[in-house]
């Protein structure tokens, strides 16, 4: 279960005001302000060039070029956020501010003061990976080792990439039942939205849960994409767990890379399948995700996926 953590706006932000103190909501200033003061657009102001760095990487540069107009001002340190798109929608589509709404969270700070800080700390209790899960992979087995997936070797071409890669268990899951040691073969996806939806404020992460019939020497093992990857999968690591016990087995759950694509930012790679791109293929053996990674430093993994035996 994905986990995302919105906090509450502040308001009220504590600024001495450098003038009359209003209780106005925000609003543009275009051509004139309230008090009839005159002013060139932003676009006039400050230039904003954004530049593809490759690898998924972007650099924004802000530039003033006020000097010589008849608006020529400072500009103070500032804030910017990114927001993920989900089923179309940006998931936070006005972060910073809204217009027509009352000052929160700093804002009045940095307009009055030019004091950035506390409406970056804002923004910094909100910024979190965001990852949905796919249809998850059950193996029940006995007397053979983990049947999804051998560590340290290159995958096996039985259907992991597909899993891997784009999130469908269907053909690992088709080439697994009937083979020796395989007791039992699920593939769960999340009732309504087939993928696992990350907790997302009040909305409830993705659940999905199987009666399974085992006895003495079974295990399990499961897997399930880490969707905003290019090949990562989420999955009970070694030989799985004993099938008999009880309570929270999370802790045996570990984040792998299953070496058939190369890897880029999670939820930001223009080659990552589900955000619409074609995965370029490597050949590595199948290895533990480092955390940190190359691109960014992931939650624990407890806190994206809980799986529990009752």
């Amino acid at each position: 279960m994905g986990q995302w953590y919105p906090r509450k706006p502040e308001t009220g932000a504590t600024v001495t005001h450098p003038g009359t103190a209003e209780t106005k909501n925000i609003s543009e200033v275009n051509g004139t302000d309230a008090q009839g003061n005159t002013y060139l657009p932003a676009s006039q102001l400050v230039k904003a060039t954004l530049a593809y760095n490759g690898n998924s990487t972007f650099t924004l540069t802000l530039k003033n070029i006020s000097g010589g107009t008849a608006n020529e001002t400072p500009l103070s340190p500032g804030v910017w956020s990114v927001s993920y798109i989900v089923g179309g929608s940006l998931l936070a589509d006005n972060p910073l501010y809204k217009t027509g709404q009352p000052t929160a969270n700093g804002l009045t700070n940095i307009a009055e003061v030019g004091d950035n800080t506390m409406l970056s700390n804002y923004v910094k209790s909100i910024t979190g990976i965001f990852t949905p899960l796919s249809p998850v992979l059950v193996v029940v087995y006995n007397g053979i080792d983990n049947p999804i997936f051998k560590n340290g070797q290159l995958d096996a071409g039985k259907g992991l990439t597909p899993l891997a890669q784009k999130g469908n268990a269907d053909t690992l899951a088709a080439y697994l039942k009937g083979k020796p040691g395989i007791k039992a073969v699920y593939v769960l996806p999340a009732p309504t939205t087939r993928v696992l939806l990350p907790q997302i404020g009040n909305q409830k992460g993705g659940i999905v849960s199987q009666q399974l019939t085992v006895s003495q020497g079974d295990r399990i093992a499961v897997a399930t994409m880490y969707g905003f990857s290019n090949d990562w999968f989420f999955a009970l690591a070694d030989n799985g767990v004993d099938a008999t016990q009880k309570g929270d087995i999370s802790a045996g759950v570990k984040l792998f890379d299953d070496g058939t694509a190369i890897n880029q930012f999670p939820g930001a790679g223009v080659t990552q399948f589900n955000l619409a791109g074609t995965p370029l293929k490597e050949s590595k053996p199948i290895a533990a995700v480092p955390n940190p990674n190359a691109f960014t430093t992931l939650p624990d993994i407890t806190a994206i996926i809980k799986i529990t035996l009752k």
